[in-house]
């Protein structure tokens, strides 16, 4: 069976989607990496789901859920960099605030719905979501005071949700697909 995983978009990635005009799109391609300006997309395999939030005046948001195709370099991904001044991944310019110029940066070949900033996470549910770790550990959201989010920090990172959790986000966003 599939797992699912979130990870965190910052005001800065939405902020260059919008402006770039993306919302509505459906990304081709996330990408991850081994340096902490890029959440690295650890265990995540082909199959595999992942939520792609944001976090806006303490509502959490889900951007896009993102289908993992495959992790590796394609062709459309264009011509990998001779040097450090090479782009890194010119195929896929016009999703570059995804990370393509990240400190290691890896392509993420993706099937996505289109981005958008409207599918609100329901207050009830924030406080329901649970992750688990490697070990088996399940651990809550922190800080959600009455339905929203008061520091977003245990959302930064690429995580694995439960399969009740993951349940509940793909209601979220299924229902928000007959709006």
């Amino acid at each position: 069976m599939p797992d699912a995983f979130t990870v965190l978009w910052t005001h800065d990635t939405c902020r260059a989607l919008r402006k770039a005009g993306r919302v509505n799109e459906r990304p081709p391609v996330a990408f991850s990496g081994a340096h902490s300006s890029l959440p690295a997309w650890t265990g995540a395999r082909s199959g595999d789901e992942v939520y792609a939030l944001h976090v806006n005046q303490r509502e959490v948001f889900v951007v896009s859920r993102m289908r993992v195709l495959d992790m590796a370099r394609r062709d459309c991904c264009g011509a990998a960099p001779a040097n450090w001044a090479d782009t890194s991944y010119p195929g896929h310019g016009d999703w570059s605030m995804l990370g393509a110029g990240g400190c290691g940066a890896e392509a993420v070949h993706v099937d996505a719905t289109p981005v958008r900033f409207d599918v609100k996470i329901p207050g009830d549910l924030l406080a329901r979501l649970t992750w688990r770790n490697s070990r088996g550990r399940t651990r809550g959201l922190k800080y959600v005071v009455d339905g929203r989010l008061e520091r977003s920090v245990s959302l930064q990172g690429f995580y694995r949700l439960t399969p009740e959790a993951a349940d509940a986000l793909a209601d979220v966003v299924d229902s928000s697909a007959l709006q």
